[in-house]
């Protein structure tokens, strides 16, 4: 099936109050069958009526987005689950009541009220409410639950702005409703409920540390510290490449900052003098490392604050496609709280291209890479 192009409308919105004859429209597009693009606290989403099947599809060639990669379908209220869901697990009152308006995803069983594309054939569907007014609204706008994965091209960085969102899907999408940068930076935690221990994966806003006072023991994914997911993925963001800018990405982790700065200079320094574009991502504490020698340096916030890498990481890495580096060389953070976040998404932009840095006096292996 060929996609056909649709003109892509962008009206604008003031993200706490925002207007209510665009709400209303972006409503209307939904229930007529098309696809709005909206701002959430985590990213930017791509919206349809998640009862749709044709506008579910739509989704998909929108995206280039691999037809047995699930959806997260966004409510207006933890109570909405029980029009769409036979059985609920006991636990879910507890995590909504205490999560919900948020970015936290919820994987139950069942799921067959939805479009088939919604589940990707598992028998499961995930689940959240969304904490920004715009969304709400549009989701109560459109009297149906939304199915909403990222606003992007499929594999590249989730957009954070209306912006990013007409760079990938212009001329895709029928409304895109700029409600300025979305906060969080990066996207919901998936949890599955559906085994013996509550399982996240993806790693997202709600970090494992918030979940266990509510839960108890909660088990991470394998996939979530860069193991491949194998069979059909059970969230989005397990099983294949995503987030990746145009250039390939080199991530070096192990050591602290100046570790890897130390590293990263050594494998700049040889990239360039074979002829390479390089770009370097790097935070705060260490960027003055980078300075005056000719890279393209990205700051992408503050190590010992993993929250200002989040809100920034996908803008930095689009960055570095206006920049039209031919790579990349990003430091790594620790994985603690929404730092595991930040890693597994820069983990699944580097797509297997992960520099271990030794903290010893061992010479490491020098990358390969080949100029276009």
């Amino acid at each position: 099936m060929v996609f056909a192009a649709r003109p892509t409308r962008c009206l604008a919105v003031d993200p706490m109050h925002p207007n209510a004859a665009v709400i209303r429209e972006a409503g209307n597009v939904l229930r007529r069958g098309g696809l709005v693009a909206f701002p959430t606290e985590t990213v930017y989403g791509l919206g349809a009526n998640a009862l749709d099947a044709r506008a579910v599809a739509d989704i998909f060639y929108a995206k280039g987005r691999p037809v047995d990669n699930p959806l997260i379908v966004h409510i207006d209220r933890a109570e909405s689950l029980r029009d769409y869901v036979a059985e609920i697990p006991p636990v879910v009152p507890q995590l909504a009541a205490r999560f919900w308006p948020g970015p936290l995803t919820l994987v139950i069983r069942g799921g067959e009220k939805f479009a088939p594309g919604v589940t990707g054939g598992l028998g499961t569907v995930a689940v959240r409410v969304p904490a920004h007014p715009v969304a709400l609204a549009i989701i109560r706008a459109a009297g149906a639950p939304v199915a909403a994965p990222s606003a992007n091209a499929s594999g590249r960085p989730s957009p954070t702005t209306a912006a990013h969102v007409l760079d990938d899907l212009a001329g895709r999408v029928d409304l895109v409703v700029d409600g300025g940068p979305a906060g969080l930076g990066v996207e919901s935690t998936v949890l599955d409920l559906t085994g013996e221990r509550p399982v996240i994966l993806r790693p997202g806003g709600v970090t494992r540390q918030e979940l266990e006072p509510v839960l108890g023991p909660v088990e991470l994914d394998k996939s979530v510290l860069g193991e491949a997911a194998g069979g059909r993925p059970r969230s989005p963001g397990m099983k294949y490449t995503h987030y990746a800018p145009r250039a390939p990405l080199f991530l070096f982790e192990g050591g602290d900052g100046s570790q890897l700065a130390k590293r990263i200079l050594e494998e700049a320094e040889r990239l360039a003098a074979a002829g390479h574009k390089v770009g370097v991502l790097a935070c705060e504490e260490t960027a003055a490392l980078y300075r005056g020698k000719g890279y393209h340096l990205v700051v992408v916030g503050r190590r010992s604050d993993p929250g200002t890498v989040a809100a920034s990481l996908y803008e930095s890495l689009r960055r570095f496609d206006r920049l039209g580096v031919d790579v990349i060389l990003a430091e790594g953070i620790p994985c603690d709280g929404v730092g595991l976040a930040v890693m597994n998404r820069l983990r699944r932009a580097a797509g297997g291209n992960i520099v271990a840095v030794c903290t010893d006096d061992s010479p490491d292996p020098g990358i390969s890479i080949y100029k276009p």
